[in-house]
């Protein structure tokens, strides 16, 4: 393992265990391995919903996990269209579209069985242009350096998004977590990683103030077999690459 992935991993220990610690962490708990839930994570999704980049987007895209259900709900009670991908992309991704749900459910919708139960599965060439993205995170930099769980995910979503033209680079990203998550130094990035350019905290608002850093689309070099494999979606979009290689 490289110096820079022991840092970052070391980094991603130190936060689920000071999380554990302060009892900042809420369920599902253990938060080691997870995007951790975190107590005030509806006071942040408020801080959220309540920015002209939130007010703008029409089409939002937020995360499955559990400290981002509360920004699910609020997409869409502000009847915005959700985009949720499905754990681990397995299942590709679901639209949920508040004028087909009943307001008494979107609490429930913002949950990953209500989502299948009350979105739709969509093929990303149908998606509607994304105006917003929240990621959720396990530490983030002020200068936009985030670091999930370690296994790709976030970063996938958004390349298998940009090769079919649904989000640029100028598309805003954004993430909500704890303050304990944010730090003051560099998170050394992986040729795949994005940046995010908003955070959201308790107590603070942070405009990144480092360089913008987004992949131009699936960087196929860095994805191996086994990845390809686990989820049918990358399979397609490879296969039809090599047909169009062998035209």
């Amino acid at each position: 393992m490289s110096s820079a992935r022991e840092f970052r991993e070391s980094l991603r220990q130190k936060i689920w265990r000071e999380m554990e610690e302060k009892n900042i962490a809420r369920f599902p708990r253990p938060v080691y391995g997870r995007i951790p839930n975190f107590v005030g994570a509806e006071q942040v999704a408020e801080k959220l919903i309540n920015t002209d980049i939130f007010r703008r987007a029409q089409v939002v895209k937020v995360n499955p996990d559990s400290p981002q259900k509360p920004v699910r709900e609020a997409v869409l009670r502000k009847g915005k269209i959700l985009i949720m991908p499905t754990p681990r992309i397995s299942r590709g991704f679901l639209l949920l579209d508040p004028k087909k749900i009943s307001p008494a459910l979107y609490s429930v919708a913002a949950t990953i069985q209500g989502a299948f139960r009350y979105g739709t599965p969509i093929h990303p060439s149908e998606i509607p242009e994304v105006d917003l993205i929240v990621a959720g995170s396990v530490a983030v930099s002020i200068y936009g350096e985030r670091l999930g769980k370690g296994e790709g995910y976030s970063e996938l979503e958004y390349s298998i998004l940009r090769e079919f033209n649904k989000v640029s680079e100028e598309t805003p990203i954004a993430t909500t977590v704890h303050d304990v998550q944010v730090v003051d130094f560099h998170i050394p990035l992986e040729p795949w990683d994005f940046t995010v350019d908003y955070i959201f905290t308790p107590t603070r608002s942070i405009k990144c103030i480092g360089e913008k850093k987004r992949p131009p689309g699936l960087l196929w070099q860095y994805l191996d077999k086994e990845k390809i494999d686990e989820i049918p979606l990358l399979k397609e979009m490879l296969l039809r690459k090599s047909s169009r290689g062998s035209k």
